[in-house]
Order: C-alpha cells, then sequence, then structure tokens
C-alpha cells in the first residue's frame, strides 16, 4: 500500500500536510509523541477521505526509534513512497544558559533521525526508481543565528544535505527537496520558550505546505516559503557573512538576552 510517512504530524505543518495529502487521496502514516492528537487526526482523515489513515506514538529522538518505524511500516505492509521529515524543534537564549541536555536531544531529532529516517526509506525508492522526500529545513538554515545558534545550524544541516540528496537521486527518478519555512504561525516558539522575532511577517501552514507541494511538483532542490523571507534570503546571501551575523544578533539581543 502506497503511503506517506509524516513526522511531527500531530500539530502544525505536519499537520496540515497530512489534511492536504489526504484530501489529494493519499494514505498516511502519522508520527508524532501525542498518541490522543493523532488517533483523533487519524479518524477524521479517514472519516472525510477515502483513504487508509494509520498512525505510530514514538520520540523520534530515541536513537533506536527510526529503525523500530521503519520495522513497523515493513510489518504493516506499507509502501512508502513519499517521507516528510517534519519533527523537530528549537531553543533561545545565549547558548551558555540554555540546557545541554535540550540543546543535544535537538540535534538528535533535527538532525540524527532526519538522516536516519532519509537512509532507511530512500533504500527502497532507489529499488522502484520513483519517491519524494521533504526535509523541513529553515530560513534560518541560510545564516548563522546568535540566540538560535544550535538550532540554524541544524537547519543549515538539513539544507545541504538535502540539496547533495536532490542531485544524487535526480538520474533515479527520485524527487529530494528542503522545505524552508520563515516564521510560521505554529507553536514552535512556544515550544521552543521563546517569543516571536519582531517585525517578521507570519505565514499559516497552510501557504507553507501549498509552497512546498508546488516545489515538489517543479522538482526544486529547495523552496523558500513567502515572498518577503525569498527576498531576505537573497538579501544575506549579497553581504558579508560576518555582517549578516553581526545584524541578526543585534534583532535577536534584545528580545532573547537575559
Amino acid at each position: 500500500m502506497n503511503t506517506t510517512l509524516i513526522t511531527g504530524a500531530s500539530s502544525g505543518i505536519g499537520e496540515v500536510f497530512a489534511r492536504k495529502l489526504a484530501a489529494r487521496g493519499r494514505n498516511v502514516l502519522l508520527v508524532a509523541r501525542s498518541e490522543e492528537k493523532l488517533i483523533t487526526l487519524c479518524n477524521e482523515l479517514g472519516r472525510s477521505n477515502s483513504i487508509r489513515a494509520q498512525h505510530v506514538t514514538m520520540d523520534l529522538s530515541k536513537p533506536d526509534s527510526p529503525a523500530r518505524l521503519f520495522e513497523e511500516a515493513e510489518k504493516r505492509g506499507l509502501t512508502v513512497d513519499m517521507l516528510i521529515n517534519n519533527a523537530g524543534f528549537g531553543s533561545f537564549g545565549d547558548f551558555t544558559r540554555l540546557e545541554l541536555e535540550r540543546e543535544l536531544n535537538m540535534i538528535d531529532l533535527n538532525v540524527r533521525s532526519l538522516v536516519d529516517l532519509t537512509y532507511r526509506f530512500l533504500a527502497p525508492m532507489r529499488q522502484s526508481k520513483q519517491g519524494a522526500i521533504i526535509n523541513v529545513a529553515s530560513t534560518a538554515g541560510f545564516q548563522a543565528v546568535p540566540f538560535m545558534a544550535t538550532y540554524a545550524a541544524t537547519k543549515a544541516f538539513v539544507l545541504s544535505f538535502s540539496e547533495a540528496l536532490w542531485e544524487e537521486n535526480r538520474p533515479h527518478g527520485i524527487k529530494v527537496m528542503a522545505l524552508c519555512p520563515g516564521v510560521t504561525e505554529t507553536n514552535f516558539f512556544e515550544a521552543a520558550r521563546g517569543q516571536k522575532p519582531p517585525a517578521r511577517v507570519s505565514q499559516s501552514p497552510e501557504d507553507v505546505v501549498e509552497t512546498a507541494l508546488r516545489g515538489l511538483a517543479r522538482g526544486k532542490s529547495h523552496i523558500i516559503s513567502g515572498w518577503s523571507n525569498r527576498a531576505m534570503t537573497e538579501a544575506e546571501r549579497l553581504a558579508p557573512r560576518d555582517l549578516v551575523t553581526r545584524i541578526a544578533g543585534r534583532m535577536m539581543r534584545g528580545q532573547y538576552d537575559e
């Protein structure tokens, strides 16, 4: 059974991906830590669309979770021909004042788990010469971001990793794309224990997902959601990196320095 696997699917961008793809007739396997939310969402998607919606409750930051998830999909007889690595979280503040364990946990989820899942599910796609992978990065991945140092670094990894796999897998009929949203109307900032940065235009997760699906259809290696985010990212590329970092630091310092 051909299926889209979506991590971090209980809310925000992941939930919207589930709704949009189910409406297009795709079966979904939803993964997150919140079992109650996943059950409610799967029941709703199953009733509203002629698809099969399944869930797995799992903390993907645990080292053995990606392997267990892959085995579970195989046990259920699912052919995952679309993988959306959306699970992740961020943090805000002076790096020396943050919890080290949480920073390392962030790397495990945002990077290690994403690489592990991509490796496992990409192999069968290569055998069948079809499939698609969307890795959710961020506009923060294009530059260093003081007071979001670890988070921005993880997203820079996701962006570079995805673009490399895009080129490796083009001859095999597989699409790989990094989705790079900016500030989005989700619970990201609450989970990251921070406030929304000032003077930013928020996008809805619906807009972000529509942008992602259009970009994937066009075979893009990465796509930035929102015209203002695209303009900002292009402007940053023209300036010296240390200047961009200083400006970002000045903007963030007043908001998050204690």
